[in-house]
């Protein structure tokens, strides 16, 4: 028989093996038709998947063999992977020295013939073996034993597949809770500040209002840029909500309505001045998608149309199409473009094109991040293509759904 090893390399092939979290998991199809095929091939009546821990060899599939796991001292794949080969061919167990007192040898049942091959992982590991076994001497050809080295690199390839999409679940797992405790306290600090934010805007009104003939012109000066500082602060928090509460709008939310309606309504909320005008479709069309996603798609993207544009007529054209699984969308303008460095990380959070807008301000890269995020949400994907000086033009789709 062979004693467990204690040494360092078997601690970390036990630990190759824990990684895998294979160990005393339920049946599974795809193990159970490997070991089927592997005894109809070779004629050999049972057939394992075996994989070898500290005191057990353990059955991850078996055909011809009802026990789930054996004692590792009387294991015939125990052996086999402290083989050098890789390999191990017994032909007659009654008559190795190694095996004549096995249990499984000496019982009614009697074991006589066993062929295993090692699943050996990336790091050079045998995890356990791909084995035959029979209840009489035997033999295995070249070319079934090549059958079982191939057989066990797949077996193999199948772990490791298994084993990324479990630290890919976990990662994802691990990245939504963050991203979830980041919202919740972006939420609780945003709604926070915009109280005193609105203490601060009315207080200056009421300043302004009560001492306006006591105040100097400098004085008068910085409540204006008080007022102003805090309306850009607010507007920034409303960003960031607005941000935040776009991972919560997802395609279930749906309803029926009227694209140039909505459109429209858009219109009306931005106050577009008279130095612009925006043409909206030809012909609307009845849209059936989460309209309050939507509504925000095209507030970020005419605002920026109005806000990023250097001419002294500002010209906004929306276009709609209906296609077969989508919607499509755009929303062009004849505003100060964006550089070609700059289109690859438009869309990223806190990035932005320009360092000023119409209004001198300096813009917080939220916005687009929020756009492309609720267009994701909804099933599409957005583009965009510019030119400095003459424009740009923004493509989203929408995902279609059946009307219920």
């Amino acid at each position: 028989m062979i004693s467990n090893q204690t040494t360092a390399y078997e601690s970390r092939r036990l630990q190759a093996l824990h990684s895998y979290h294979i160990l005393d998991t339920p049946k599974e199809t795809i193990y159970d038709e490997i070991t089927k095929v592997t005894s109809k091939i070779t004629g050999k009546p049972v057939a394992l998947i075996s994989f070898v821990d500290k005191d057990y060899t353990w059955y991850k599939a078996t055909t011809g063999y009802d026990s789930d796991k054996d004692e590792r001292a009387h294991s015939f794949c125990s052996h086999a992977i402290a083989e050098k080969k890789k390999f191990l061919i017994v032909e007659n167990a009654l008559l190795d020295t190694r095996f004549s007192s096995f249990p499984s040898v000496v019982s009614d049942t009697a074991v006589r013939f066993y062929a295993g091959v090692c699943l050996t992982d990336e790091q050079g590991f045998p995890l356990g073996t791909l084995c035959v076994f029979d209840f009489k001497p035997g033999s295995l050809s070249d070319e079934h034993l090549e059958f079982l080295k191939v057989t066990s690199r797949q077996i193999i390839k199948i772990l490791t597949l298994n084993k990324l999409n479990t630290q890919l679940s976990w990662n994802q797992a691990q990245v939504e809770k963050r991203n979830a405790l980041l919202r919740d306290f972006a939420g609780i600090v945003s709604h926070d500040i915009k109280m005193p934010l609105s203490n601060i805007i009315l207080t200056t009104e009421v300043l302004r209002s009560k001492y306006f003939d006591k105040l100097d012109f400098k004085a008068l000066e910085y409540l204006s840029y008080l007022k102003e500082s805090a309306f850009r602060l607010s507007d920034y928090i409303n960003d960031l909500l607005t941000h935040y509460e776009s991972d919560h709008q997802d395609d279930q939310n749906l309803e029926k309505f009227d694209l140039n309606q909505l459109l429209s309504e858009v219109v009306e909320l931005l106050s577009v001045s008279k130095d612009a005008t925006i043409t909206l479709p030809e012909e609307t069309m009845d849209l059936y998608v989460n309209r309050a996603a939507l509504e925000q798609i095209f507030l970020n993207l005419i605002g920026n149309s109005l806000k990023y544009n250097d001419k002294d007529h500002i010209e906004i054209e929306i276009k709609a199409g209906d296609g077969d699984t989508y919607y499509y969308f755009s929303v062009t303008d004849n505003g100060i473009g964006i550089s070609e460095e700059k289109q690859d990380k438009i869309f990223d959070l806190f990035k932005t094109a320009v360092d000023k807008d119409r209004s001198g301000n300096a813009g917080n890269g939220i916005g687009l991040n929020t756009v492309k995020n609720l267009v994701e949400s909804l099933g599409g994907t957005i583009t965009l293509s510019s030119k400095i000086g003459t424009g740009t033009s923004f493509h989203f789709s929408l995902k279609k759904h059946a009307h219920k």
